[in-house]
């Protein structure tokens, strides 16, 4: 009896011990991320930034210097992952810890992009500081350029003006709206964004904010060249209605977070701003519009403005897109949750079982679909349109996986279940998802980080002109790593 009772004695005490020993780990974990989170924003916005801003990737020794394209110390850069990733990164920082150390750095990203706002109202890819090569792009904050190759182009390609805006909002709330130029800035391109939106809710891939006269263009469906003719191959195709790379998704997720933060509340309930909310769903009318007729019920990439497919660059033709039939599928679900409008949702199955009998033999789509005949289309390496993709150039995705999208339990669903998944949509357009870290992969970031706190990977560099790889700091490896850190001190904040 007196050993059952002493060996119930010793259990208790080991189970007590080992509870400390865990609170003591955890408790240590949270303060090795904290510090490491600490080390790593110091590093980044003190050494690696450009008057706030960033570029891509860097050489560790931070000479060589990247976006897209190689740079200079004098650029930065808007085009994900560039400055306005960062900056939200920034900002996850400061309001997961409260630490105003984040938001000062976030703050400095903002006022960067301010400086990069063109007249248009949005962003061009890169963000010039050298004084000559300023004047070669009419900056708001300067003086007033006239010349005519002064460029003044805002581009909606690859979430570029999209993330700078949705940037700027995001910071303009966390200051309270404190900050004039960062407010007015957001606002600005907010007002320029909506003025380029077309009478069909369409946009272009880039914008000048001439004035323009909407009366010519007519609101009709999307139709197919008239048999026998060329369809339209135009050098400034940036300027047709385009579906380019997310572009509706990006735009919409702008308008999302407008309604939202520059909203009202009432009685503690929050009212969207029903100017962004309009222009979101007039959007979204253009996507039903631009739905081809059988038999090749999907999307074009691009459309001229009598709402035919049309070309872009060399090796994008007038055709029927694999790749961004699907995301505009995915844009179609994410407004009906935004707005609980199904008409959003009625495209969706017919285009799904088009793509399905698309399929190539390896259950992949092609990216292009020759008009009428279905065929796949594909580039040779010397850019010549073909049947065959034997020589196909790799800078380009020209076969892509297919990702059916499913909506008959949406079409089903209660307002309940439309709110929840609601919710988890505005985590990921408010940049507020986060990974579930443990001290494990918490402990892999601590371990891998450098004395100047800098996370070093081995890759290759356009700038560094050679194959071979050097060591590299990339944004993309800096955004993963303090999300990683972020996750691991939120879930660790919410526990206590």
């Amino acid at each position: 009896m007196k050993r059952c009772l002493l060996s119930r004695v010793i259990v208790c005490f080991s189970i007590s011990v080992s509870f400390l020993f865990a609170e003591d780990q955890i408790a240590n974990s949270t303060e090795s991320a904290r510090k490491t989170l600490r080390k790593a924003v110091e590093f980044y916005s003190e050494h690696v930034a450009t008057e706030g801003g960033y570029l891509w990737k860097y050489s560790s020794d931070l000479l060589l210097r990247e976006g897209e394209n190689v740079a200079d110390a004098q650029t930065v850069w808007v085009q994900p992952p560039g400055t306005p990733t960062i900056g939200l990164t920034l900002l996850n920082a400061y309001r997961v810890t409260g630490d105003s150390y984040y938001l000062d750095a976030a703050h400095r990203a903002g006022n960067c992009l301010v400086r990069g706002q063109l007249r248009s109202g949005g962003w061009t890819y890169p963000i010039y500081f050298d004084e000559k090569r300023r004047q070669t792009q009419n900056y708001r904050v300067d003086s007033a350029q006239t010349s005519k190759n002064v460029k003044n182009v805002s581009t909606l390609d690859d979430d570029t003006t999209q993330s700078a805006t949705i940037f700027l909002m995001e910071l303009d709330e966390a200051l309270g709206f404190s900050d004039e130029k960062i407010h007015e800035a957001a606002l600005y391109a907010l007002d320029k964004l909506i003025e380029t939106q077309f009478p069909n809710g369409a946009f272009p891939q880039g914008f000048s904010g001439e004035q323009r006269d909407n009366t010519v263009y007519s609101v009709k469906a999307a139709n197919y060249p008239p048999e026998g003719t060329e369809p339209t191959h135009e050098k400034n195709y940036y300027k047709f209605y385009t579906f380019n790379d997310n572009l509706a998704r990006d735009i919409n997720r702008v308008f999302f977070v407008a309604s939202e933060i520059y909203g009202t509340k009432k009685e503690n309930q929050l009212c969207l701003n029903e100017k962004y909310v309009t222009a979101a769903k007039r959007l979204g009318d253009f996507m039903i519009l631009a739905q081809m007729p059988e038999p090749q019920p999907a999307w074009a990439q691009q459309y001229d403005f009598e709402m035919r497919p049309c070309w872009a660059r060399k090796f994008e033709p007038a055709s029927i897109t694999g790749g961004e039939s699907q995301g505009i599928m995915r844009a179609l679900i994410e407004l009906y949750l935004f707005t609980g409008n199904k008409k959003y949702l009625e495209p969706i199955p017919k285009a799904t079982a088009y793509l399905e009998r698309s399929r190539r033999s390896d259950g992949k789509l092609a990216r292009f679909y020759e008009l009428r005949t279905n065929k796949p289309l594909y580039f040779t390496k010397d850019y010549e349109l073909t049947y065959s993709d034997a020589d196909m150039p790799t800078h380009y995705a020209f076969v892509i996986d297919f990702k059916p999208v499913q909506v008959d339990s949406l079409l089903k669903q209660n307002e309940s279940d439309r709110l929840k998944q609601l919710e988890i949509l505005r985590n990921n357009y408010h940049h507020l998802s986060l990974p579930r870290s443990n001290a494990k992969n918490v402990a892999t970031v601590i371990n891998a980080i450098d004395q100047r706190g800098a996370w070093v990977t081995q890759e290759k560099l356009k700038s560094a002109k050679s194959d071979e790889k050097i060591p590299v700091i990339n944004n993309t490896v800096f955004v993963k790593n303090v999300n990683i850190l972020l996750g691991f001190l939120r879930t660790e904040k919410d526990s206590n």
